[in-house]
């Protein structure tokens, strides 16, 4: 199963530290081995964003920030994983990761196989 974890953070400007970019570069180089995986990035501000919306044919475009957003996605996974368990752990070894520099937390939903049905 593949799944999609969305992380969000706290838009305050705070910088990864270099043990935090050491144990993040580990973590990820021990999961890419494994198959599990798939695809990671960080996303710029949300300041140099936009949000386009079709509201039943009438399209509208917010230029960022959002200031009505307490949390930003600062950052996606696509992870593979034979179980909710197995997922529900790797999760949590990203996020412990951070230790308690951050608060960080990750919305993780199974990606659709459109083959499916779905």
């Amino acid at each position: 199963m593949r799944f999609l974890s969305l992380v969000r953070v706290k838009e305050t400007g705070q910088r990864p530290s270099e043990k935090l970019m050491q144990d993040m570069g580990a973590l990820m180089q021990e999961m890419t081995a494994k198959g599990a995986l798939i695809d990671t990035a960080g996303l710029r501000a949300s300041s140099e964003g936009f949000r386009m919306r079709n509201n039943h044919g009438k399209f509208s475009r917010t230029d960022g920030p959002f200031t009505e957003t307490k949390e930003v996605v600062g950052g996606y996974a696509i992870l593979e994983a034979a179980s909710m368990d197995e997922i529900n752990a790797m999760t949590k070894r990203f996020l412990d990761v951070h230790g308690d520099e951050w608060d960080v937390e990750c919305e993780v939903r199974q990606i659709a196989d459109m083959s499916e049905g779905c």
